[in-house]
């Protein structure tokens, strides 16, 4: 087989895995199968139409049993199809699977809850581009319930230490700082000295932009 052939070829599988992609959404959630066909035809081909594929299926079958009139007109509109491709896209792109677990969960939250802004929505996708998987690590740490015994004295970069002790106190301090530059939270004082709830209990220093990210998390 010649190389232009071959490219041929692969084309061509790809097209027929979008068909069987499109075909089991449709199946399955008959009304959000007109705008996934719509959108998947921009997405690029090989693993980046498996990671995809691999949210449309896990979307589709959160939604299978889900009956809302309301939705059903939502997904009819411009904001959701173009909601959609940006979801898409970014998944089609995302290596971390715990993000493209986020980005499954917004896009089905989005479906079962219409109403938000559509530039808050795009605010929120550009806002996941900037967090990275020691970040998440970070924020899971910063939500822990403190232990029941708890010490006398202590800081809160003691206590991310204790939770994430393959990460060093310089790289914990530059991942916490980056997310208070993206308000996902908002934890000033690392090395001050505190009582030991104070110290160990972190979750005041999630925002409620923060907890968004950890609520779709434990969704996922």
């Amino acid at each position: 087989m010649n190389k232009k052939n071959a490219k041929s070829l692969v084309k061509f599988d790809d097209k027929e895995k979008i068909i069987d992609i499109v075909s089991f959404v449709s199946s399955a959630v008959p009304w959000v199968g007109g705008p996934v066909s719509n959108v998947l035809g921009g997405i690029s081909t090989g693993r980046k139409i498996q990671r995809v594929n691999e949210l449309l299926h896990e979307f589709s079958e959160d939604l299978r049993n889900f009956k809302s009139e309301i939705s059903e007109e939502y997904v009819k509109n411009e904001d959701f199809e173009d909601l959609l491709e940006q979801t898409l896209r970014r998944t089609s792109e995302e290596r971390n699977e715990e993000k493209r677990r986020i980005l499954k969960t917004f896009l089905v939250e989005a479906v079962k809850s219409p109403g938000e802004q559509y530039d808050d929505q795009l605010r929120f996708l550009k806002l996941l581009e900037n967090i990275y998987g020691d970040h998440i690590r970070i924020l899971k740490a910063l939500v822990q319930a403190p232990p029941q015994n708890l010490g006398m004295m202590g800081s809160p970069s003691q206590t991310l230490r204790e939770r994430l002790p393959d990460i060093t106190d310089d790289r914990i301090t530059d991942l916490v700082h980056q997310l208070n530059d993206l308000r996902v939270t908002n934890l000033q004082s690392l090395n001050t000295m505190m009582t030991g709830r104070g110290a160990q209990d972190l979750r005041h220093s999630v925002t409620p932009l923060g907890k968004r990210f950890v609520r779709y998390l434990g969704k996922s």
